[in-house]
């Protein structure tokens, strides 16, 4: 299990600690975990952020995974400890003291990497170059590491929101390295689908998180362990709903071969394809021949 410290004593072994924001944790990010991993001789360890208080490079919070998959993930990989203050707490730090409060104090640091945009301490003055200056006077190594590329192109987040926004979901979860995926509560909607005999389990994006294009994909869902297939929808319901009011997309799923109660659950939801734009019918029996086609997608 991975331990999350926040107010309790250092970890007593030496660390490796990876450095970053890592807000997708897609390819280029475990590229510099996994160079902690690579110190066997210490124990894996990452800082990062869990933000209340937004970044200076986000204006308004779009996570691509929420912070709670964001540890699952990390915690499969092979890290143990995790240091995930909000950035308020720290930010005020000059670098000196960012390497020895958190890095020495708080993480037990013997090793350090980051990628070469990292930034840390006041101001963002911390650049990785002098991280490796301060490693080599509190004693520990500092490893820079280079970007990680697919096809020629350096694999970033910014390029990831684009594609999700774009719904070129596939393309988004080969850089990711994962299906983009949520986990959150089922509540009830207008069983509208039960009535078409495409019942649905309703889940409601968070404000904080990118919404992929509205529209329809292919997908998977995780009940107790067991993966079902799925047609989810992103978007505002239009044949159904007027409602534009700006909160959270409604992100409805029928399950394929799936029949029970999942209100109040926090199931897991996998986006593999994208299927066509959302679109208002004319009437419920259009919109029935269309999931009926959607179902018959998911299921190629």
């Amino acid at each position: 299990m991975i331990n999350i410290t926040y107010d309790a004593a250092s970890p007593s072994e030496r660390t490796a600690v990876a450095l970053g924001y890592f807000d997708g944790l897609h390819l280029g990010h475990i590229g510099v975990i996994t160079a902690a991993l690579a110190k066997h001789e210490l124990k894996p360890a990452v800082f990062t952020f869990n933000c209340d208080t937004t970044l200076p490079k986000f204006q308004n919070p779009e996570d691509i995974i929420s912070f709670e998959n964001k540890c699952e993930l990390m915690q499969k990989v092979g890290v143990e400890y995790l240091y995930a203050p909000d950035f308020a707490e720290v930010c005020g730090y000059p670098a000196e003291e960012f390497v020895t409060e958190i890095l020495m104090k708080r993480l037990n640091a013997g090793f350090a990497c980051c990628g070469r945009n990292f930034r840390f301490g006041k101001g963002g003055s911390g650049t990785p170059e002098i991280l490796k200056e301060l490693g080599k006077k509190h004693g520990f190594e500092v490893e820079i590491v280079p970007d990680v590329c697919h096809n020629g192109e350096i694999i970033s987040s910014t390029h990831i929101r684009e594609l999700i926004r774009e719904g070129e979901i596939e393309q988004a979860n080969t850089l990711l390295g994962y299906d983009l995926w949520y986990r959150l509560p089922v509540i009830h909607g207008n069983h509208i689908g039960k009535s078409l005999e495409f019942p649905t389990i309703n889940q409601i994006i968070p404000e904080t998180n990118i919404v992929p294009k509205f529209g329809a994909y292919k997908s998977f869902v995780d009940i107790g362990g067991r993966h079902y297939r799925a047609i989810t929808n992103i978007g505002v319901k239009p044949t159904v709903t007027d409602r534009h009011d700006g909160s959270g997309a409604v992100m409805e799923t029928h399950i394929i071969g799936f029949d029970g109660d999942l209100y109040g659950q926090r199931i897991s939801v996998s986006l593999i394809g994208f299927i066509r734009p959302e679109q208002k019918f004319a009437s419920l029996d259009e919109l029935k021949k269309q999931l009926n086609l959607d179902k018959l997608a998911a299921l190629q």
